[in-house]
C-alpha cells in the first residue's frame, strides 16, 4: 500500500511535473491543436478502475503523454484562435501550485486572514489597472471579489438586482413578481441561465435588438421594452449590458444604458469577460465610457490577462446591498471576527460557501509581468488581429463581417454559408490552426480570436495563408 507523499517525495514528482508542463509548453507549436480521434478513445484506453497498489508519477506522467495529451485541445497553442483566448502564463501556473499546496478554504476572514486580505488588495489593484469608477474600490461602499466565471458574476448580479427590485422581499418570499431582465440579442448565454436559476425562467429575459451597423444594444428598444413590462405590471429588474460581445465584440452604448437604468432605478450590470481587460491600455479605455452608472461589471483575467482559468473579477459598487441578498449565518461559522463588522468574508459575495485562494495566482501575475508587461501582451493582440484583418481586406474575396476594436476578426468568403462552413472545415483540418464561427446578420462567418502568449506574427500569416489556399480550392470546384 502506497504511504503518503512525504515533503521529500513530492519535490521529486514535482521538479517532473513542471519539466512536463515546460516540455507541454515548448513542443506545442508541433502538435495538431485538436484532436482527430473519434468520441470515447481516450475512455476506451483507459483501464476499467484504479489500480490495486498505487503507481508512482513517472507512470502516471507516461500516460498523460501516451493518453491524454494527444486527444485534447491545445489552447494555448500558438494556432488556436477559437472562441476567445483562455490564457495562462508560468506565473499563474506556479501562483496555482502554491494555492493547492496551501489548501486554505477562504470562506471566511477567520478561516484564513491573508486569504481574504490579499484578494481584497489584489481586486483593488486591477480596479486601478483598469481605472475603474471609485465606487468599486474597497475603502468605499463598494469593493472587489474574484468568482469562478463572468457565469456566476452574472447570476450573483442578478439574485442581488432581485432583491433590490423587490425591497427585500425575495430573501424570504422568493421571486413573488414577475420580473424582468433585458440583454441584447447579443448577450451571453450565462444570462438566460441566470434567469432560469434564479426563478425567472427564459421567458423572463428580454432580448433586445442591435444596431445592424454596430451589433451593440439599441437604447431606444431598451426603453421600449422596460415600458411594455411596466405596463403589463412586471417588474424591471436587471439589465446586463455588455462590453465585447461573445459573437463581434460589440460594446453596447453604456452613457444611454446607464442613463435609462438610473431613471427607472434598475439594476445595471456591465459583463466585459473578454475585452474588459482591454482597458490595461489606456487608448483602450473608450470601451468602458459610462461604466459609472453600473451597480455591478467583471471581466475575465483568466481571458486575456495571463491568468489561468478559473479567475473572474467581480465588483459591486455597494457591497451592502449582495451581502445582505447573499448572507445566510449558521451558528458553526460565528466567529468574533465577523461579528466585529471589520473584516470582509467573502463567502457572502458568492454562490457557494467555500473558497479557493484564487488571488494567489493573480498576485503572481501581476508582480510578474507588471503594468507594462500587461498592456504590451493586450498590444500584441490587437496589434496581430489588425495585421490578420488588413490581409482580409486586401482580398477582394473576403468580407470583414465587423468591427474589430480589441482582438478578435470576424470575416467570411462572399459566398454562401455552406462554402463559408466548408472552409472553417477544411482550415480546421489540417490541424495547424483552429477558429471557430458565428453568425452576423444571419450569416455564416468565422471568427479568429488572437490571444495565445505564444502566437506570433508568423501564426496569424499562417493561419491566412492556409485559408487563402483553401479558399482558391473550394472557387475552383
Amino acid at each position: 500500500m502506497a504511504e503518503h507523499m512525504d515533503p521529500e517525495e513530492f519535490r521529486r514528482a514535482g521538479y517532473a511535473v513542471v519539466d512536463w508542463i515546460a516540455d507541454y509548453w515548448s513542443t506545442l507549436g508541433q502538435r495538431p491543436v485538436v484532436s482527430g480521434d473519434p468520441p470515447g478513445a481516450l475512455a476506451a484506453a483507459l483501464p476499467a478502475g484504479p489500480p490495486v497498489d498505487g503507481e508512482p508519477v513517472d507512470a502516471v506522467l507516461a500516460d498523460l503523454d501516451a493518453l491524454v495529451a494527444p486527444r485534447l485541445t491545445h489552447w494555448q497553442h500558438p494556432g488556436f484562435f477559437g472562441y476567445f483566448p483562455a490564457n495562462t502564463s508560468g506565473p499563474s501556473v506556479l501562483g496555482d501550485l502554491v494555492s493547492s499546496g496551501l489548501g486554505v478554504q477562504g470562506m471566511l476572514w477567520a478561516t484564513s486572514p491573508a486569504c481574504t486580505e490579499l484578494e481584497t488588495v489584489m481586486m483593488d489593484w486591477l480596479a486601478g489597472l483598469l481605472d475603474l469608477p471609485r465606487r468599486f474600490r474597497s475603502d468605499t461602499r463598494g469593493g472587489g471579489v474574484i468568482q469562478d466565471s463572468a457565469s456566476s458574476a452574472t447570476l450573483v448580479a442578478t439574485l442581488a438586482a432581485l432583491h433590490r427590485a423587490s425591497d427585500g422581499r425575495w430573501r424570504e418570499a422568493g421571486v413573488d413578481r414577475r420580473y424582468r431582465a433585458y440583454t441584447s440579442t447579443h448577450g451571453h448565454s450565462s444570462i438566460e441561465k441566470a434567469a432560469r436559476i434564479a426563478g425567472l425562467g427564459a421567458d423572463g429575459v428580454r432580448a433586445v435588438e442591435v444596431d445592424p451597423a454596430s451589433q451593440a444594444m439599441r437604447p431606444a428598444a431598451l426603453c421600449a421594452a422596460i415600458e411594455a413590462d411596466r405596463a403589463a405590471g412586471e417588474v424591471p429588474a436587471i439589465v446586463v449590458a455588455t462590453i465585447g460581445t461573445t459573437s463581434t465584440t460589440a460594446v453596447d452604448p453604456l452613457p444611454e444604458i446607464g442613463a435609462i437604468c438610473a431613471e427607472y432605478g434598475i439594476w445595471l450590470h456591465v459583463d466585459a469577460a473578454y475585452a474588459g481587460a482591454a482597458a490595461v491600455c489606456p487608448e483602450l479605455r473608450w470601451s468602458h465610457a459610462g461604466l459609472e452608472f453600473a451597480d455591478s461589471y467583471c471581466f475575465d483575467p483568466h481571458k486575456w490577462l495571463l491568468t489561468g482559468f478559473d479567475c473572474d473579477a467581480f465588483w459591486v459598487a455597494d457591497r451592502g446591498e449582495l451581502v445582505e441578498a447573499l448572507t445566510v449565518m449558521p451558528e458553526f461559522l460565528r466567529n468574533a471576527a465577523t461579528e466585529s463588522g471589520a473584516v470582509l468574508d467573502y463567502r457572502d459575495w458568492q454562490v457557494p460557501l467555500g473558497r479557493r485562494f484564487r488571488a494567489l495566482k493573480l498576485w503572481f501575475v501581476l508582480r510578474w509581468y507588471g503594468v507594462e508587461g500587461l498592456r504590451a501582451h493586450v498590444r500584441r493582440g490587437v496589434a496581430l488581429a489588425a495585421r490578420f484583418a488588413g490581409r482580409v481586406r486586401a482580398d477582394d474575396r473576403f468580407e470583414l463581417a465587423a468591427a474589430h476594436p480589441f482582438s478578435l476578426v470576424c470575416f467570411r468568403l462572399r459566398a454562401a454559408d455552406e462554402v463559408n462552413a466548408e472552409l472553417l472545415a477544411r482550415v480546421n483540418g489540417t490541424g495547424r490552426v483552429h477558429l471557430t464561427h458565428t453568425r452576423v446578420d444571419g450569416r455564416f462567418t468565422l471568427r479568429l480570436a488572437v490571444g495565445s502568449p505564444q502566437t506570433a506574427e508568423a501564426h496569424v500569416d499562417e493561419a491566412w495563408t492556409l485559408l487563402q489556399a483553401t479558399a482558391d480550392d473550394l472557387m475552383a470546384t
